[in-house]
């Protein structure tokens, strides 16, 4: 199996756009405020994803993210946010696309989240999904997450780097 995880990038394609629309708002708790985009704002939103990546132009309520996606046998199955810093509403999001669940995805897109997070050198991530999505739970316990609390059927974990 050929696993690849790329990097947002303004030459990105169509079958990004497909993707976020397959993933619904409120998939496994993955908000996709994107499902409905027009082609025609696809552009834009690249551009703005990067410019987050940077820091460049932020909303003060946000903080740099870097988009990644997942590409198993070049197929697009799955999209994660690694969120640069915290603040105190920040959770790190993604997701893989309904089509290609229960197939160790989720596994492969942490596993290789992970090891872009000890290239930017940061030392904690926090991870958040429901209190009922148990596959998301346990691809989470089985990267080294600890669970720190269930509060409004969020589960938050953190994993540490040592």
């Amino acid at each position: 199996m050929k696993v690849e995880l790329r990097e947002l990038s303004s030459s990105d394609g169509m079958d990004i756009l497909e993707m976020m629309k397959e993933i619904g708002p409120g998939e496994n708790g993955f908000s996709n405020h994107h499902h409905n985009m027009k082609i025609e704002d696809f552009p834009s939103y690249l551009e703005a994803n990067l410019a987050m990546a940077k820091g460049e132009n932020l909303n003060p309520a946000l903080v740099p993210q870097t988009t990644y996606w997942l590409l198993i046998n070049d197929r697009l199955v799955g999209i994660g946010k690694l969120r640069h810093r915290l603040t105190e509403k920040l959770r790190k999001s993604g997701g893989i696309r309904p089509s290609e669940k229960r197939k160790g995805y989720g596994t492969i897109l942490l596993r290789e989240i992970l090891v872009m997070a000890k290239e930017k050198d940061l030392n904690h991530l926090l991870l958040t999904c429901t209190e009922e999505n148990a596959a998301s739970r346990r691809i989470i316990e089985n990267n080294n997450g600890v669970l720190d609390e269930i509060k409004d059927g969020k589960c938050k974990y953190w994993i540490s780097f040592p």
